[in-house]
């Protein structure tokens, strides 16, 4: 077990490659991507939050505990009535975990019933970890597994989770999520496109872990994926008091019901809506678009942002952490006529320099 979460909360299947791999700083690192270096053979520098980002943090764990807190419920009901009390959830790492933890102390409080929990990794381009597969299936019902994660942007994690599963076919590859704006996940807390806190922070709120990592000489054919625990960092850990903030306003009182299958806005889905913003702003990658307050979020923290679109300037109700964030930066933020999200960061092209 390395990480700062609690044994009993979550099992953590991924191989510690604590300073094995030097990370890289995010220009150095975006420049390889582009040549077309794999993200999940890399890793990146850790952003340091300023102290006026982390009161933006603050501000949007207030703002939102409450929402958080319900959509928890929401979906966390949702798995249990599709499937029963001996559900095993399988959160993608990293974003994913934090969401695992909370669905799971829901649901132990409100069934009285213990709940498995493990993270794994699932990359896009390389799919799922297939030797956690078989350590979880090895244990468990292939029916009783849930995958978990935090949001949905245009799709891309979810549609690599539908292809894992082909080789899997006794296992839903439906995705359960908090927030999904992109109107996708087979279960969902609300297709609201709303702040969940943790996507501000990288490892500190994820338990102290980097993002997942594979390349091999390093991960071994019988090895799980591959992530470093930034141990350097316990005094700024915020992991369990992101948890506990939200699970301060759970409530266990009145009855579930199956949600009306409403579309979050025009048909089709977020890659559509991707698809016009690379026409309109003339980008020839549609992995340059990033989709939804958590994707923007994320281009801002780890990648070389060209520009953060948004609905309005003066949101800052629900964007004023990506506000703070661009203009330490020096990003500029633009409106565009956004459907389904409330922002979507652009990544650079650094071809074009």
């Amino acid at each position: 077990m390395f990480s700062s979460y609690h044994p009993d909360d979550v099992t953590v299947l991924l191989k510690d490659i604590s300073g094995m791999v030097a990370p890289l700083a995010t220009r150095e690192r975006e420049a390889l991507i582009q040549k077309g270096v794999h993200y999940s053979e890399m890793l990146p520098l850790e952003y340091e939050p300023s102290k006026e980002y982390l009161q933006a943090y603050d501000k949007a764990l207030e703002l939102y505990g409450e929402m958080a807190a319900q959509a928890v419920a929401f979906v966390a009901q949702w798995i249990w009535k599709d499937k029963g009390e001996d559900v095993v959830l399988v959160s993608l790492a990293r974003a994913g975990t934090p969401v695992g933890i909370l669905i799971k102390h829901y649901l132990e409080k409100k069934y009285q019933a213990p709940v498995r929990h493990y993270t794994i990794s699932l990359i896009r381009g390389r799919g799922i970890d297939r030797n956690a597969m078989a350590y979880i299936l090895d244990r468990h019902r292939p029916g009783a597994i849930q995958f978990v994660d935090g949001w949905t942007g245009k799709g891309a994690i979810l549609r690599q989770l539908e292809e894992a599963m082909k080789g899997y076919p006794d296992v839903d590859p439906g995705l359960a999520v908090l927030s999904d704006p992109a109107g996708l996940a087979a279960r969902w807390g609300t297709r609201e496109d709303f702040l969940i806190a943790s996507s501000c922070l990288n490892s500190t709120v994820s338990g102290l872990l980097s993002r997942t990592f594979y390349r091999k000489g390093i991960i071994g054919e019988n090895d799980f994926h591959g992530a470093a625990f930034y141990k350097n960092l316990m005094g700024q850990d915020l992991t369990y008091g992101f948890i506990r903030s939200i699970e301060q306003h759970f409530s266990f009182s009145g009855e579930w019901h199956m949600p009306e299958i409403v579309e979050p806005g025009p048909k089709g889905d977020g890659l559509k809506e991707v698809e016009e913003i690379c026409k309109y702003f003339h980008i020839k990658d549609v992995n340059l678009v990033k989709p939804s307050i958590g994707e923007a979020t994320r281009v801002l923290l780890r990648r070389v942002p060209w520009k953060i679109l948004v609905n309005r300037l003066d949101d800052q109700e629900h964007l004023g952490h990506l506000y703070q964030l661009a203009k330490e930066k020096g990003v500029e933020v633009e409106i565009y006529p956004l459907r389904r999200y409330r922002a979507c960061g652009l990544i650079r092209s650094l071809a074009d320099n």
